[in-house]
């Protein structure tokens, strides 16, 4: 059987129905051969969220991501098409928020800074305190949006997650195993592209590499400009929209 299926079962709708909270994810691509690879790491079999699955860096955003000192802001272009559809309110503060939380989960998971030289004598979190103590500041301009899924109503977890790339020349500081932050992503792996679906996988995971491959192969690259799909539950189907 798909162990890409068979990783859903647990995953039943019977849960109370929440609210999706604003997350972020960061794949990070690397051109190997001429063949692109994303860094992915396994969840521990004990994480509530897709146990034992293979995803990428990422997580919630929290209340210290809209007012952490960063290198650049977000590109007009890039804030507009984050607080497209957005629920509640839309505005620029969330969608800098949801870019540097993806900033600092890949930080927190897989030790990679993802910024420019730089430090701030203003008052800063513990989590963001560890990333600057490096000598830098987070930089979303290296992020592409490419792809927003929000998980189904009545699930143990509901996320509204926004993906996206960066190439792996744009890393700032990749720190070894043992000074990561966290070990809640282990086996961290560089995977091609076209082997990702041969892993333990979420469905949407799948479904995000699909539409990744589709981008880079249309654009040549990443394009900052080019449409992003939004999946989301109509019933008990996704649908598939163009932001």
């Amino acid at each position: 059987m798909d162990d890409r299926l068979d990783n859903e079962k647990w995953l039943k709708p019977t849960h109370p129905n929440r609210k999706p909270a604003d997350s972020a994810s960061i794949v990070i691509i690397d051109t190997r051969k001429g063949e692109p690879h994303v860094l992915m790491g396994r969840r521990s079999d004990k994480h509530v969220f897709y146990p034992g699955a293979y995803v990428f860096p990422g997580g919630r955003v929290d209340p210290d991501d809209a007012i952490a000192p960063a290198a650049a802001e977000l590109a007009p272009e890039a804030c507009q098409r984050l607080m497209t559809r957005m629920r509640g309110r839309p505005s620029a503060r969330r969608a800098r928020a949801i870019a540097l939380a993806g900033i600092r989960e890949a930080f927190e998971e897989a030790g990679i800074l993802i910024g420019r030289p730089g430090r701030t004598d203003k008052p800063v979190s513990g989590d963001w305190r560890a990333f600057i103590d490096h000598g830098y500041l987070p930089d979303p301009t290296k992020l592409v949006y490419f792809m927003r899924a929000i998980t189904p109503p009545r699930m143990p977890r509901r996320f509204d997650n926004r993906f996206f790339a960066m190439e792996a020349s744009d890393i700032a500081l990749d720190l070894p195993r043992e000074q990561r932050p966290t070990d809640e992503l282990g086996d961290l792996v560089w995977v091609p592209i076209t082997d990702v679906k041969t892993l333990r996988l979420p469905n949407i995971t799948q479904v995000a590499m699909e539409e990744l491959q589709t981008h880079i192969e249309a654009e040549r690259g990443l394009s900052l400009s080019r449409p992003v799909p939004h999946y989301h539950a109509v019933g008990k189907r996704f649908r598939r929209e163009l932001l």
